[in-house]
């Protein structure tokens, strides 16, 4: 899709549910993020989630907690078909995520090729090469010091997708939660521009479908689109208020 230039969308699973996922990958979401930072998710739960996702025909992410080699491994060895990184700042940091996502000679993930993610071991003679080709190494900027080095960190290879995080930019701007704001605005368009020109596929977080549509114009393919607790939500209280209105009742 992104060769293509089309834009994939799709949302943060924070309720620990495999069913979620099976549910959103039907209704023709591109992918979701398994979201093991924010979500009360534990990691056998998320195999599931996995299994489910690719079940459903929808392409699992898991977002680990922290940019450290044993949580990473572990979120590729149960089958994710990435891993979305928090909270990079640094060049440092960034050659640390991609290290820690791809075996020899890219990196130096954890070899075992007893894990999900090489069916147990019947596909150890191809799952390294094919694990180093097809992984997905998304790294989220997130603050002030990582716009800083952002020029940087783009030049390190093995880099997918340079994700923004609009909330916690916010913060680190001073306008704590105001993701619509000119500061904020202008940051991100600043990290788009930049990433495009790098030729890295830009991702932001968005919470409706117009501002997908603004953002999509400007370039952002991996568009994480709302968190599955505020789309069900959403969808339950505009249900209710039709059954309300069509039943006449307040």
């Amino acid at each position: 899709m992104w060769r293509q230039g089309t834009p994939a969308f799709g949302p943060f699973i924070q309720l620990n549910s495999p069913g979620i996922c099976e549910i959103l990958g039907h209704a023709g979401f591109d992918y979701c993020i398994i979201d093991l930072e924010h979500g009360v998710i534990h990691v056998d739960t998320a195999e599931n989630m996995v299994r489910a996702s690719i079940a459903a025909g929808i392409v699992p992410i898991v977002r680990v907690a922290f940019n450290r080699p044993e949580l990473i491994s572990q979120a590729l060895n149960i089958g994710a078909a990435g891993v979305h990184i928090p909270h990079i700042s640094t060049v440092e940091e960034a050659k640390q995520a991609v290290f820690a996502s791809k075996f020899f000679p890219i990196g130096g993930r954890g070899v075992c090729p007893f894990v999900r993610a090489a069916r147990y071991s019947a596909d150890k003679t191809i799952y390294y090469n094919k694990a180093n080709t097809e992984t997905m190494v998304i790294v989220a900027i997130e603050g002030t010091e990582g716009i800083d080095n952002l020029g940087e960190i783009l030049k390190v290879k093995g880099i997918d997708v340079i994700f923004v995080g609009p909330y916690d930019l916010s913060q680190s701007l001073g306008v704590p939660g105001q993701v619509t704001h000119a500061k904020v605005v202008e940051k991100v368009r600043e990290i788009a521009a930049m990433s495009k020109k790098a030729g890295v596929v830009v991702g932001l977080f968005v919470e409706t479908p117009e501002a997908a549509k603004e953002w999509v114009k400007q370039g952002v393919l991996y568009v994480s689109l709302d968190v599955d607790a505020a789309i069900l939500l959403k969808a339950s209280m505009n249900y209710m208020k039709q059954v309300r209105e069509t039943a006449g009742v307040r």
